[in-house]
């Protein structure tokens, strides 16, 4: 069980990330017309926008909360007061609301793509499966509650923490530190990492062509009249 341990939470996470970076700038350059999310927003409109806005907002709330949360050093938090037992009550309560509204979001989008002929017979293999791989994941997120608050000193969480940043850092050995924890929280441990692997190869590409840098663009914006003659440059609001 050690050895298996090392390998799935010691090695695995290595392979995950390198397919990850490198597949992602492969397809960038190789494949550029793939790059795209493969909107369907023509069909079932309105269980689209909510379904959409609800999962979206969700997933960023879950992905910043697991991002400070297991990368934040735990000196950090020591610093600021903040104890293991009130970090792993805010995650339960911030992270529950979050992930509740993303499976209601992701249970829109999985019934409108599975159960309407038409976005159906139009979605590859691959859009089903990322959705389904997706809805997995928040399950197992949500049914790691109830466990977590079996836990309430807080100390549990640290062991992602360690194994988390200890990954990051390049540290021999750190798969040890969850060793011992819930099977729960293994397989979304394994499933979360899986998403990182098959992340290439799906329409979740589209999250690197989020257009942020435009929000401190100092450029001016050159706009034509229709006979092709430019009109005035407009500068881009402040």
């Amino acid at each position: 069980m050690q050895a298996l341990n090392s390998i799935v939470f010691g090695w695995y996470p290595y392979l995950c990330l390198t397919v990850f970076l490198f597949g992602s700038l492969f397809r960038f350059d190789r494949e550029q017309y793939t790059w795209r999310t493969g909107s369907s927003q023509l069909l079932r409109r309105r269980q689209l926008t909510w379904g959409s806005n609800l999962f979206h907002v969700g997933i960023l709330f879950i992905f910043l909360g697991h991002f400070v949360g297991l990368l934040t050093p735990i000196w950090v938090f020591d610093w600021l007061g903040v104890s293991h037992g009130f970090k792993q009550m805010l995650a339960i309560v911030a992270g529950g609301l979050a992930g509740l509204m993303c499976l209601v979001g992701i249970a829109l989008l999985t019934h409108r793509r599975l159960f309407d002929p038409r976005i159906r017979a139009n979605s590859s293999f691959g859009d089903t499966a990322i959705l389904l791989l997706l809805f997995a994941q928040l399950l197992l997120g949500l049914a790691s509650i109830p466990v977590s608050m079996g836990h309430p000193d807080g100390h549990e969480m640290v062991k992602f923490m360690d194994w988390a940043q200890g990954i990051l850092t390049l540290q021999p050995g750190v798969a040890v530190n969850i060793l011992d924890v819930h099977p729960i929280f293994k397989a979304h441990l394994v499933l979360g990492m899986t998403l990182f692997l098959v992340f290439p190869f799906t329409r979740l590409v589209h999250i690197w062509s989020a257009p942020v840098w435009y929000l401190g663009r100092r450029g001016y914006q050159v706009v034509r009249s229709r006979d092709g003659r430019m009109a005035r440059p407009i500068q881009p609001a402040e």
